[in-house]
């Protein structure tokens, strides 16, 4: 077993404080990913739950047993830093299993033990080399190794994959997902990186300056964000956000007024007359060949083969659409777009929470489960 419960875990560093009130529940095998620009205190978060840092406050429970006086090597849980950790000074092998070192184990056992953790992770014919003669990607297999051996009940990752280059990322991504299908440990990873945040969680948790700004599947946290600090981190190019004001069966904008569905106005009675936010992701918005829709200009063009990014602005406000990659205009150029409003997500300016009558599936709180 290996469900983690947080309750109202806070950290603080003098007065500086870097967790305020997380609540968070993990549950067995499941792989959640904290996610969070620099500074937010994920990776706080994460060394509080291995025991490299006690927590100020609150309760941290190990399959309901409280855990916080315990010691990391009480707690059975096993790290992989960014920096790899191996000891340059030995081979593979016994970088893998120097976790082993203190176990009732036979020297027979101990080898048998680095020899499947090898042929798992498929390094086999690294066992005799030396870090030093690894790429990044194999240093970070043996890493992994070092903590599978150990058969924990709780995998951390602190951000693993931010020293390789972006091709060995993705294929990093896809290997620690399909390990964890073949090891199916409780894991919690944390990054800056949205992407491994999107591709590789059951669950993402959404940080922001030492709070939890959201937790939900990465459809929820794309789809239908909290506020619009999700809005913007989640999401490249992140979504866009218009000032606007619901005025009847209209939203008006600084340089047009667009219909609105025919739901809207009894959906949202009490918000009529009022400011706020339109939120629509940039595969939501579109280019109309006439005429129509907001009238933009555009800034720059990006084509990336797959598709073309184009960056407007309308009126002071910056936009970004995802478009196809046919897609012909030039830098300058006045075009009209076409909004999906049945896509769009409205948030309170004063809040910037998310008005949770146009979500299409419930929002959820940021609560412990």
């Amino acid at each position: 077993m290996g469900q983690v419960k947080l309750r109202s875990i806070a950290k603080s560093f003098g007065p500086t404080a870097v967790l305020d009130d997380i609540n968070l529940q993990i549950e067995d095998k499941e792989f959640v990913v904290v996610v969070g620009p620099s500074g937010c205190g994920k990776s706080t978060l994460l060394r509080v739950v291995a025991g490299l840092e006690e927590a100020s406050a609150g309760t941290l429970l190990f399959d309901g047993r409280a855990v916080n006086t315990l010691s990391p090597g009480e707690r059975n849980v096993a790290m992989v830093f960014q920096n790899y950790a191996l000891y340059p000074h030995l081979s593979v092998a016994a970088n893998i299993g120097f976790g082993l070192r203190r176990a009732a184990m036979s020297r027979r056992e101990r080898r048998d033990a680095v020899e499947r953790t090898a042929r798992l992770l498929e390094i086999e014919p690294l066992l005799k080399r030396r870090p030093g003669a690894l790429s990044g990607g194999q240093r970070q297999r043996v890493a992994m190794g070092r903590a599978i051996i150990r058969n924990p009940a709780v995998f951390l990752f602190d951000e693993p994959l931010s020293n390789l280059d972006a091709r060995l990322r993705m294929q990093m991504r896809s290997e620690i997902r399909t390990l964890h299908g073949k090891v199916p440990t409780t894991t919690i990873y944390v990054t800056h990186d949205q992407i491994e945040a999107m591709t590789m969680a059951d669950r993402v948790v959404v940080m922001n300056a030492g709070r939890i700004e959201q937790i939900g599947t990465p459809s929820q946290i794309y789809d239908t964000p909290r506020t619009t600090f999700v809005a913007r981190f989640m999401g490249m190019p992140s979504m866009n956000m218009l000032a606007a004001r619901l005025d009847g069966d209209a939203l008006v904008l600084p340089d047009g007024r667009i219909p609105v569905p025919a739901d809207w106005p009894a959906r949202l009675a009490r918000w009529a007359g009022r400011e706020v936010l339109l939120g629509l992701r940039p595969e939501h918005l579109s280019l109309r060949a006439s005429p129509g829709g907001i009238p933009a200009t555009v800034d720059l063009v990006e084509p990336t083969g797959s598709e073309t990014l184009v960056y407007l602005h309308h009126g002071d406000t910056r936009l970004s659409a995802r478009t196809p990659p046919e897609t012909r205009v030039r830098r300058g150029e006045r075009v009209h777009l076409d909004l999906r409003l049945d896509r769009a997500t409205l948030f309170d300016p004063e809040t910037t929470l998310a008005l949770p009558t146009l979500a299409s599936d419930p929002i959820p709180t940021g609560e412990p489960a």
